[in-house]
């Protein structure tokens, strides 16, 4: 289980890292600071997903979860959302430090 969190967090790490190039490289051609945020870049992958994700939330949950937590997320930087995802997975997936001088059960 450590390996899939660890190997999905480095390629969201990757996809962070690709987000951010392309926002860097829109920001000196077009000579202001530019980023997509991951609503954006969402629909640009698949436009129909986020409709029918939106309408299981609102199903499952009440829409006070879409505009109060989705809503943030979707706001934010594409390259910032995949980085904390990614980073969090990483550590979740990380082996457990030895302890030096205690046994452990």
């Amino acid at each position: 289980m450590r390996f899939i969190l660890r190997f999905i967090g480095l390629w969201l790490l990757a996809g962070a890292f690709v987000a951010l190039i392309i926002d860097g490289t829109a920001s000196i051609a077009g000579g202001s600071v530019r980023f997509n945020t991951f609503g954006q870049t969402w629909d640009n992958i698949h436009q129909e997903s986020k409709p029918a994700v939106k309408a299981f939330l609102d199903r499952r949950a009440g829409p006070w979860l879409w505009n109060s937590g989705v809503r943030v997320v979707l706001d934010q930087p594409t390259w910032l959302v995949l980085g904390v995802t990614g980073t969090v997975l990483v550590l979740l997936g990380r082996k457990k430090a030895r302890l030096i001088g205690y046994a452990r059960d």
